[in-house]
């Protein structure tokens, strides 16, 4: 039977790919992967005793939007965090993770039509697949804007044509970027809001990596937003605990912007979402109350941002990260190095034509590699040591 398009029109997902392309070739060394941006830091001590504390929820239906006392957290959190005061009720939605809510926001945001014709999703190019199938699934078409050395790894969005922006109804804004590590400036950020009133579109703010950064605290749109009396419904933001507090399994996120906005993502969730388990509701608030152990984690990514450096800070493909898990290298034939480097290293990287699409005439990301720096030091070091031998 012939699938729906909107299932067939699904960008591929990046590790299927890269299986099919590592497949029947052997490892040359053991094995170090770097291709997951799944850090694997030590976890709180205190992890346990919320969870443990919270089993007897497990008895019943989890709150469908998150539990008072996590939408508090969450709010209390972005007020400490951004200065900017949001409604724990009506302007948060606890997510599963914020893959489900960035999936989701096109699905529940993105209108049939705009301006009487289909509506473009704007999306950095390299991009989170989820961007693009949210925007597939919602039968809208995804219209990507490079993000390179060019444009300082940010997409130029206000240099698209005017009949471009005329049919965009959603943009999707990842800072600090993935893979690249760059980050938004205030500026940029107010210049986006302008160009949201300007043509009528609702920015998608997806800040996952927001806690993960070398020096200065990245802005965040919610605090562009205020700066600049912005609409509340210009705005959804994303944020998560798998980076900030490196505790990828627990799935817990949220989304916060315009009441409308959110109380669209409600609906859509009253259907077919899937609630945090109760259990979570209560380490998830420890969590988010706690700044003690997210400044461990960006400790332990600050030193590697510093090996990194120090191994390949030589080599003129190299950019040293700003922010972010990853690093964004250009070598000439990302796919090709991937292979090599499997084959004579073990290191499993990701070629970065496979976080891009073909645009304008190009990939942005073919000519790149993406290193996910998740191994603990020893190891990562020993596998860029190995990088270096081969470019």
């Amino acid at each position: 039977m012939k699938l729906p398009e909107r299932v067939v029109r699904l960008p591929e997902y990046p590790f299927p790919r890269l299986r099919r392309l590592l497949e029947g070739t052997e490892a040359g060394q053991n094995e170090i992967d770097l291709s997951v941006g799944e850090p694997r830091c030590r976890l709180p001590d205190w992890i346990g005793a919320p969870i443990a504390e919270s089993l007897i929820g497990l008895g019943r239906y989890p709150p469908n939007f998150g539990s008072v006392h996590l939408l508090e957290a969450i709010a209390t959190w972005i007020n400490r965090r951004y200065g900017v005061a949001v409604d724990p009720e009506s302007q948060i939605l606890t997510l599963n993770g914020s893959r489900e809510g960035l999936f989701n926001a096109s699905l529940a945001l993105c209108p049939e039509q705009k301006n009487g014709v289909i509506p473009y999703v704007l999306i950095p190019n390299p991009f989170y697949p989820a961007y693009a199938g949210g925007a597939v699934a919602a039968g809208a078409i995804p219209y990507f804007v490079h993000a390179n050395k060019d444009t300082q790894y940010l997409p130029d969005f206000k240099s698209l044509p005017t009949e471009v922006l005329n049919r965009t109804a959603l943009i999707f804004l990842c800072s600090p970027s993935n893979p690249q590590g760059a980050i938004a400036p205030m500026d940029y950020l107010t210049e986006l809001f302008e160009l949201a009133e300007q043509y009528d579109f609702r920015l998608l703010s997806d800040e996952c990596y927001s806690e993960i950064y070398r020096h200065t605290p990245p802005v965040g749109a919610l605090a562009a937003a205020a700066t600049v009396g912005a609409d509340s419904e210009r705005l959804v933001v994303f944020n998560s605990l798998s980076k900030r507090s490196a505790l990828p399994g627990l799935r817990s996120g949220f989304a916060a912007g315009g009441s409308d906005a959110i109380k669209a993502m409600k609906t859509l969730r009253s259907y077919g979402g899937a609630p945090i388990s109760t259990p979570l509701h209560s380490v998830s608030a420890r969590a988010w109350s706690d700044e003690l152990h997210v400044e461990v984690v960006r400790e332990q990514f600050r030193a590697k941002y510093q090996i990194a450096d120090e191994v390949l800070g030589g080599f003129t493909g190299y950019k040293s990260p700003l922010a972010g898990l990853f690093l964004w290298i250009k070598v000439g034939d990302g796919e090709g190095a991937a292979l090599k480097l499997w084959k004579h290293c073990g290191l499993r990287v990701v070629p970065g034509g496979y976080l891009a699409r073909n645009a304008n005439g190009n990939n942005p990301g073919e000519e790149y590699i993406r290193l996910a720096l998740v191994a603990d030091k020893d190891e990562l070091r020993t596998g860029l040591e190995r990088l270096a031998t081969i470019i």
